[in-house]
């Protein structure tokens, strides 16, 4: 993206909202911090029958998911040649970037031993034969990768502060020019690594099909949630400009995010048909008209989060609304973080559990604390870096 396309908002930060945001960050904070002083079991309502809850099922599995939109648009345009969507590129970057930072921070919480975190960095202490390894070692990489591509903005901002003769500046200008001639080997091994992990965090539940609802158990996992990961990223970036672009009291990008829309609508249909066809295989049917809890969240899952975006999205005329596409859009991202929640939370059945898991007060602050850290961070970055497109309104002045 050309420097002249993007710049800093500088929009004020003492607004009611961020106030909140502050203290949700607090209460977040302050069981964050008794789970690391007292032990895990002092902040959650995990126990030997279910050793993961919301911070799995949510901060990490949802997180990472949602954060598919960089590596999707990233394939997007400099893959498949779609440079018209080029705007969209950096506030999905960024969202990826903080997306898994904070799915890193969640997990930090959730480990036992979480000094131990750094373990896989050492290749004395690698297991091949471990999905978790490879999950582990692919998001410490690609968070890594995601830093590397968001550094040309960060350097972009200093040549516009810095002094045009200083020597700092020539520095900045020449270690931008490097990243640049360098950056595509990054965004494919972005994209790559992306791949893997989506379909690995899947798999971690292949082995368990005794203790899952047959609803969402099958030997294809990973390719469901490779799938999903796609499908959700391109909704991701209309849902976080929509948001961005009311929050900041500026135009939606419609030029951009209806044609995004229209690409969407195909891979979630696709997704769609790839899990109706999963289920009449294995004839797994019969347990969704079951009365259940599982088979509730089934149907929320499947109508919401599926069948209304692929109505929204593949409709011209309605993807053509703000209000719609925005519908659409959060329907998908809904319908995602239902599927992660249900995998890992709703559709997982210890054998011997005597009561059934209901994540704690202080689970849910920390899990929120998390989201409004996300928010703060998101709005102090698009405030001073050069990361939102400019409106038709300033091309045109």
């Amino acid at each position: 993206m050309s420097s002249h396309a993007a710049k800093p908002l500088f929009h004020p930060l003492r607004t009611w909202g961020m106030l909140l945001t502050l203290a949700v960050m607090a209460l977040g904070a302050f069981f964050g911090a008794r789970r690391f002083l007292h032990g895990i079991g002092s902040t959650t309502n995990l126990n030997d029958q279910y050793p993961w809850g919301l911070w799995i099922g949510f901060d990490v599995a949802t997180g990472v998911a949602l954060a598919a939109g960089g590596f999707t648009s990233a394939a997007l345009v400099y893959i498949f040649g779609k440079e018209r969507f080029h705007a969209v590129i950096r506030p999905a970057l960024l969202t990826a970037a903080l997306g898994y930072t904070f799915v890193v921070l969640g997990l930090l919480a959730d480990l036992g031993r979480y000094w131990a975190v750094w373990h896989p960095m050492l290749p004395s202490m690698w297991n091949g034969n471990s999905v978790l390894f490879e999950v582990g070692i692919c998001v410490m990489i690609y968070l890594s990768v995601l830093y590397v591509e968001f550094a040309p903005i960060v350097l972009e901002r200093f040549e516009q502060v810095l002094s045009p003769r200083g020597l700092a500046r020539r520095a900045v200008s020449g270690l931008k020019r490097g990243l640049d001639r360098v950056l595509f080997l990054f965004i494919i091994a972005g994209v790559v690594l992306s791949c893997l992990h989506q379909s690995s965090l899947g798999n971690l539940m292949v082995i368990a099909p005794s203790k899952m609802s047959p609803l969402w158990w099958t030997p294809l996992l990973p390719l469901h949630f490779l799938m999903s990961a796609i499908a959700v990223g391109l909704p991701m970036v209309i849902f976080e400009s929509l948001l961005a672009s009311r929050g900041f009291r500026r135009a939606p990008e419609m030029h951009l995010l209806v044609p995004l829309a229209r690409l969407a609508a195909p891979l979630i249909a696709l997704y769609l048909a790839f899990k109706l066809g999963d289920l009449i295989l294995r004839e797994a049917w019969s347990a969704a008209f079951v009365p259940s809890g599982a088979a509730l969240a089934f149907w929320a899952e499947l109508l919401v989060g599926l069948a209304l975006p692929v109505l929204i999205f593949g409709h011209p005329g309605l993807r053509r609304r703000p209000g719609w596409l925005f519908a659409g859009a959060a329907a998908m991202v809904l319908g995602v973080a239902l599927n992660r929640i249900n995998v890992f939370i709703i559709a997982y059945r210890p054998p011997y559990a005597e009561l059934p898991y209901v994540p704690s007060f202080g689970e849910w602050a920390v899990s929120a604390g998390l989201v409004a850290a996300f928010v703060l961070v998101y709005r102090l970055a698009v405030t001073y870096l050069p990361v939102l497109p400019t409106s038709e309104e300033e091309r045109h002045a």
